[in-house]
C-alpha cells in the first residue's frame, strides 16, 4: 500500500494506492511437461483456449497418462518459461472434441470457477443423436439428476438420488443416413456433471451416435459424435463478454453432409 507491505488488517483511507502481488505459482510435479501440438483458438495472459481433437484426453488418467493437453500446456509453458501449473477450467472427455479453457494462475481459475456456478459461462456443443427426436416443441430443457451407476465405476445414470443437472436441447436437422433416422442437437450446459449430456440424451432415448458405453451404435463413426462448438464468459480481468467457436470436426461434418 502505498509502496510499503501492509497486512490484510490495515485499515485504507480515500486515495491509498493498493497493489495486490501473487506468489509464483511452482509446476505441479506430478504433471509431466510434454511437447505435442496445440490447436490454440486464443491465448493471452490469463486464459488459453485449446481446440482438442477427439482421442487426447484433457488430463492424464490411468488410460491415458501422457499426450493430454495438459501435459502439452505444461510443455508450453516450460518452453516460454511461463511460472504457472496447469488449471483446466473446462474438461472434455477424451472422445468428445473441441474447446477446453485452461486458466494461467489460481486466481483466475477461482473467478471462472465461480461464473461456471452460475449462468454466465456458456458452453454449447453439437452432437448426432440415434433416431428422430420427436418431442412438442424443438427447443426443450432436461432436467434429471445424475449418479454413478450401481456396480461401475465409469458409468453414470439418471437416478432421483443424482446431482441436479440440466441440459438445454435444440434440433438442429433430422435426416437420415443409410436408411435409418438420426438428429443433430445443439446442447447448451448449464451444469457439469460426468458424462452429462450423454447420459441425459440416452434417458431421452436417444443416445449420441458412436457413444457404445450408453446404447449408441459405432457403426458409422468410432467415438461419441459429441463436440464442444463454443463456450462464452465475462473475461475474468477485463470484465467483457468473450466468447469463441470452433468448427465440426471431419468425422461428425460428414455424417451430416452425407446425410439421405
Amino acid at each position: 500500500m502505498n509502496g510499503e507491505e501492509r497486512t490484510v488488517r490495515h485499515i485504507l483511507t480515500r486515495g491509498d494506492a493498493v497493489i495486490v502481488e501473487f506468489p509464483l505459482e511452482v509446476p505441479s510435479v506430478g504433471l509431466v511437461p510434454q511437447t505435442g501440438n496445440l490447436a490454440i483458438a486464443y491465448e493471452d495472459d490469463s486464459i488459453l483456449i485449446i481446440d482438442k481433437p477427439a482421442g487426447q484426453g484433457t488430463i492424464p488418467s490411468r488410460d491415458h497418462p501422457d499426450g493430454t493437453v495438459a501435459n502439452f500446456v505444461a510443455g508450453k509453458f516450460q518452453n516460454e518459461q511461463v511460472p504457472a501449473t496447469v488449471h483446466v477450467v473446462t474438461r472434455l472427455d477424451t472422445d468428445t472434441s473441441g474447446l477446453v479453457c485452461i486458466a494461467k494462475n489460481r486466481h483466475i481459475h477461482h473467478l471462472l470457477s465461480e461464473q461456471m456456478q452460475s449462468i454466465g459461462f456458456d458452453r454449447r456443443y453439437i452432437a448426432i443423436v440415434e433416431g428422430y427426436v420427436e418431442v412438442e416443441k424443438d427447443i426443450f430443457t432436461i432436467e434429471q439428476p445424475i449418479g454413478r451407476k450401481d456396480g461401475s465405476i465409469i458409468e453414470r445414470t439418471v437416478r432421483k438420488d443424482g446431482q441436479y443437472a440440466r441440459t438445454d436441447v435444440q434440433v438442429l436437422d433430422r435426416f437420415e443416413l443409410n436408411g435409418e433416422p438420426y438428429t443433430s442437437v445443439s446442447l447448451t450446459l448449464h451444469t457439469g456433471r460426468t458424462h452429462q449430456i450423454r447420459v441425459h440424451m440416452q434417458w431421452l432415448g436417444h443416445p449420441l451416435v458412436g457413444d457404445d458405453l450408453y446404447g449408441g451404435s459405432l457403426r458409422l463413426i468410432g467415438r461419441q459424435a459429441l463436440h464442444c462448438a463454443s463456450i462464452g464468459f465475462r473475461h475474468p480481468l477485463t470484465n467483457e463478454h468473450v466468447t469463441f467457436t470452433s468448427r465440426l470436426p471431419l468425422d461428425m461434418e460428414g455424417l451430416i453432409h452425407h446425410k439421405g
